[in-house]
């Protein structure tokens, strides 16, 4: 049986609206998915959220869920650079930020690798390498979050 999701579950030493503020930045966010080169993002349901893989392309993603600072979710293709996600083209990721004495558990879920009408073999494929790089995405931000909580006062 084919699993249709990935979730990863970490707790941020910091409140959630600075874990917010890390990751809707679109500098951080262009560092952390893309090239280094900060991303378009319109940061409203149906927004897009562009980031810039270099030699690969852009990568186009839609968000569908803004609910500061505890929901954020963008569909994004498993396709090729630059086609537009869709129900069934794509994975849903899902981020939930929730307080945590004085800190904030951080869930991501991205599902919906079963619906991409791709044979088995790629399906899980693709899966298996996006668990891989969710661990050291998350580490991204745990590390960025801990040195915007890091600087003083008034920057």
């Amino acid at each position: 049986m084919l699993s249709d999701a990935i979730a990863r579950t970490l707790v941020i030493n910091a409140e959630p609206e600075r874990v917010w503020a890390v990751l809707t930045e679109p500098s951080f966010l262009g560092r952390w998915f893309g090239g280094g080169e900060p991303v378009r993002l319109d940061l409203r349901p149906g927004g897009l959220l562009l980031f810039d893989h270099g030699v690969h392309g852009a990568l186009p993603a839609r968000l569908i869920r803004v609910e500061p600072p505890h929901t954020l979710s963008w569909r994004w293709s498993q396709g090729p650079a630059g086609e537009e996600p869709t129900e069934h083209n794509s994975t849903l990721v899902e981020f939930t930020l929730a307080p945590a004495a004085g800190a904030t558990s951080l869930t991501v879920l991205e599902s919906g690798f079963a619906r991409l009408g791709l044979p088995f073999e790629e399906i899980d494929a693709r899966r298996q390498a996006n668990a891989r790089n969710w661990p050291g995405k998350l580490d991204q931000l745990h590390q960025e979050c801990a040195l915007t909580t890091a600087q003083p006062p008034g920057r």
